[in-house]
């Protein structure tokens, strides 16, 4: 069954099937797709039935020079401001296909199909559209809003188990920030056997949703409450630039358990909701010990993008669904962690 949530006023989510919500979403005129080789291998009939082009997979592609070659073919192609841009794909296609429209000709519209658990729970809704810079994530991007986003569950089958598990530390974090039954629905169903369920997935995806739009609606440019939906990211981030062989969303599962360990320490989260916390993340799959020292680590959180100076934004757990941000220097972050 289909379901509708509207994110922001022009930019609505459908958790339904690809096939049968793009006819009724997808603007008249030119379309032009863009998406990565195991998309239009998998998806053929989806991908070619428009105008496309095809980039490569892997967070090395999402650069400044893909965006650049995006651009050279639109020309090519004779783009223009009238052109449609549909997103086919996961994260890092729809972070390079936002962006593209974002700033390609000032702006053209765009909406995404979201093709992996990751990019359907976090990546591909709320507007951020970005690229990597010098080996750090999201370095330069955009806030810009997509028309639709097709959140189609079913396509999750395609993936390896290991990429279906990185989204869920995404929809575990959301669950935390914000919705306490929505922990409560993950914890009791933790296991592989959940991927394979229709009715589960779009209900964990309609959620998380819902956490974060609700959030976006009330601070679109992270200057506020926006910034709780980083919670875990601020060492998640860290472990990913330390760990090539680490995904983000395993990363954000350390970052997790990490800060609920710390928040605990300052007396500020209950160490039950820690216990819970941890074991369900266990109990998805993950492993929540990062893999090199805590000092590694640490070294890499002095480059956060969200810093401000030499202070840190970081956001702790008060309790399963509720988050609040403290402001403190890095040197007392460290400190902190250090003591776990």
């Amino acid at each position: 069954m289909e379901r509708v949530l509207n994110i922001m006023p022009g930019s609505t989510l459908y958790v339904g099937r690809a096939v049968d919500v793009l006819p009724k979403v997808l603007p008249a005129g030119r379309v032009v797709v863009i998406t990565d080789a195991n998309i239009d291998r998998l998806y053929p009939d989806l991908v070619h039935r428009y105008e496309h082009i095809i980039i490569g997979s892997g967070e090395a592609i999402k650069s400044l020079r893909t965006v650049s070659d995006i651009y050279d073919k639109l020309m090519a192609m004779g783009a223009d401001r009238s052109t449609f841009i549909l997103g086919i794909g996961g994260g890092i296609v729809t972070d390079i296909a936002g962006f593209v429209a974002a700033t390609y000709m000032r702006g053209l519209d765009f909406g995404f199909i979201s093709t992996t658990l990751l990019g359907q729970v976090d990546a591909s809704v709320g507007g951020k559209n970005g690229v990597n810079v010098a080996g750090y994530k999201n370095m330069v991007g955009t806030i810009r809003q997509p028309r639709f986003v097709i959140s189609d569950v079913e396509m999750l089958h395609t993936l390896p188990c290991r990429e279906r598990r990185a989204g869920m530390a995404e929809a575990v974090k959301s669950a935390i920030v914000g919705d306490a039954a929505l922990f409560d629905y993950i914890e009791e169903c933790a296991n592989d056997d959940l991927y394979n369920s229709v009715e589960y997935m779009q209900h964990i995806v309609s959620s998380s949703v819902a956490v974060k739009a609700d959030i976006v609606a009330r601070d679109e440019m992270e200057s506020g409450c926006r910034r709780v939906l980083n919670l875990g990211h601020t060492i998640g981030h860290a472990i990913e630039k330390c760990c090539r062989d680490i995904n983000h969303g395993e990363a954000v599962a350390m970052g997790l358990s990490l800060i609920a360990h710390a928040s605990s320490r300052r007396g500020m989260m209950c160490y039950d909701d820690v216990v819970r916390i941890d074991t369900t993340l266990i109990a998805l799959g993950f492993n929540i010990e990062p893999p090199i020292p805590i000092s590694n680590i640490l070294r890499e959180v002095k480059h956060d993008k969200k810093r401000k100076d030499n202070i840190l934004r970081v956001v702790f757990p008060e309790k399963i669904g509720g988050c609040v941000v403290v402001e403190m220097t890095i040197e007392e972050f460290e400190k902190l962690i250090l003591q776990i």
